[in-house]
């Protein structure tokens, strides 16, 4: 079996220690890393509410490219590659009691940062949740090393593979062009040939089964209903645009998590 390199925890209290006791101006790079991980850290938490609550605020693209975001590529990086070992961190972090009342509340980054730590980028010294978990980094590496055991696989790639679940099919949104034709009656068309319901949030979208094509429709191609994802429906009801209104390209939908 493969084990994860160690470092000694006490060889990183001394490398904390020799930070702490110096004052030197940080580099770019540590600069840009450290936002970087705080930036992931925020677009995971929007990510994650929305699933928790079942509701789509928006893709990690949409989020990615929030104005506030700076370091757009590397925050990418770092939200994707969290988000697909978060079974492996959350289960680290829960068996080896790493996480006390204080960083708990900042969980997100404590994810961002695990993933960095064990399966990243070489990660620098700059910052306290790094400091945390590098000195805890023994801990967390013992804890892998049992996980693997455990589960009887040789390395992270084989556990990744244990986590990871079949992809849920995803329902086929329409949604109605109500300029040329109202909902009851495209939900009667759709539905001689398909099972459609209707969405429970978005007046105008109609739901149907997965794999469902629609391209050759004759209300497809006429116009009077075309294909849209759940998600960007939502935003015009989210918004909420009255008469007079100018509305850009970025709706505040798509960002509002970021300052919450």
């Amino acid at each position: 079996m493969t084990r994860p390199n160690r470092l000694r925890t006490t060889d990183v209290a001394a490398e904390v220690g020799k930070a702490n006791g110096r004052r030197r101006r940080q580099s770019p790079a540590e600069r840009s890393s450290y936002f970087a991980r705080r930036e992931a850290a925020r677009v995971l938490r929007c990510v994650l509410e929305g699933d928790e609550r079942r509701r789509a605020v928006a893709s990690i693209k949409s989020l990615i490219f929030s104005p506030s975001v700076r370091n757009k590529k590397t925050t990418f990086a770092l939200v994707c590659q969290t988000l697909k070992h978060l079974p492996i961190i959350k289960e680290l972090l829960e068996t080896s009691h790493v996480l006390n009342g204080k960083w708990k509340r900042q969980e997100e980054l404590m994810y961002v940062i695990t993933y960095d730590i064990l399966f990243g980028q070489a990660i620098v010294l700059l910052g306290d949740a790094e400091k945390f978990l590098l000195l805890r980094k023994d801990a967390l590496q013992s804890t892998l090393a049992q996980i693997l055991v455990r589960k009887k696989v040789k390395d992270v790639e084989e556990l990744l593979l244990l986590y990871s679940t079949a992809d849920v099919p995803k329902p086929r949104y329409v949604r109605v062009n109500t300029l040329k034709l109202d909902v009851e009656s495209a939900l009667h068309e759709l539905g001689k040939q398909h099972m459609a319901t209707k969405d429970d949030i978005v007046p105008d979208l109609l739901i149907l089964p997965p794999g469902t094509d629609l391209h050759d429709h004759p209300l497809v191609v006429n116009g009077s209903v075309f294909l849209q994802g759940r998600a960007s429906s939502m935003v015009a009801i989210a918004l909420g645009p009255e008469p007079g209104w100018e509305v850009g390209l970025y709706h505040f939908r798509y960002f509002s998590c970021f300052y919450n």
